[in-house]
């Protein structure tokens, strides 16, 4: 008598794009897996790991361009691992970070799909990292707060309270904020956070086009206009962005 198989998926992290941060551990169950469904901001280098024979399907989420439903995600991920043995859901940085991943394992864990989560480097810490930019330094940073500038749509009211995050924390690291740029300046400044305060913005982090944007919350969103730098971007607010005229003659790209 046959049975359905009951295969296992590993919700896998990427990385922000260097395949060279990519774990060991995810780079080998790429070149195992027997499907591969992947996420829009997965670089090319990173695609190219994936094991030649194994399906590969794109269900990658843009702003305004959703190549699949959240919903319709998580039932492929379902229905794949019951066909085959090993299912890849590969996410670009981390899948716990800013990405979905809890809601998509707490659906399998309730499916009673085998599932296990993998962590990639997060581009919060990547991307400022390869600019030159570090979070904390003992002169100017001992605390780090990680936001993301872009909630949810289900949500009734935002729940980012601003004013908190600008005076509790040194370093605001936000992830998902080039469209909502002006309103994020405007509550930190108006939450007391000086116009003066450095900010940098950092486009396609860890990649060879990465780009970088240095200003303050008084001139940061005149410049994006003058250059149209635009998303994916991490923004990194606070004194050691400061570092980065110091430091980033020395980044990997």
């Amino acid at each position: 008598m046959s049975r359905t198989v009951t295969g296992k998926v590993y919700l896998l992290g990427a990385g922000p794009g260097d395949p060279g941060l990519m774990t060991l551990k995810g780079k080998g169950l790429l070149e195992s897996a027997d499907v591969v469904i992947y996420d829009a901001l997965v670089s090319p280098e990173i695609l190219d790991m994936i094991n030649p024979q194994a399906e590969k399907i794109n269900a990658g989420k843009r702003m305004g361009r959703h190549s699949l439903l959240q919903s319709e995600t998580t039932q492929l991920l379902i229905t794949k691992a019951q066909e085959y043995p090993l299912v890849v859901r590969l996410k670009g940085g981390d899948p716990f970070i800013f990405g979905r991943g809890g809601e998509e394992m707490a659906d399998l864990v309730a499916a009673g799909i085998p599932v296990e989560v993998v962590p990639g480097i997060t581009s919060g810490v990547a991307a400022p990292a390869y600019a030159g930019i570090p979070l904390t330094h003992r002169l100017y940073s001992s605390s780090v707060t990680f936001v993301t500038g872009h909630e949810s749509v289900d949500k009734y009211k935002p729940e980012v309270n601003w004013q908190a995050i600008a005076q509790g924390s040194q370093t605001i690291v936000i992830y998902m904020g080039v469209q909502n740029l002006p309103y994020i300046v405007e509550q930190l400044s108006q939450a007391g956070l000086d116009c003066a305060t450095p900010i940098a913005l950092v486009r396609w982090g860890t990649r060879p086009e990465q780009q970088e944007l240095i200003g303050t919350l008084e001139t940061i969103i005149a410049q994006v206009t003058a250059t149209g730098f635009t998303a994916p971007a991490i923004a990194v607010i606070g004194a050691v962005v400061n570092m980065h005229s110091i430091l980033s003659g020395c980044s990997p790209v």
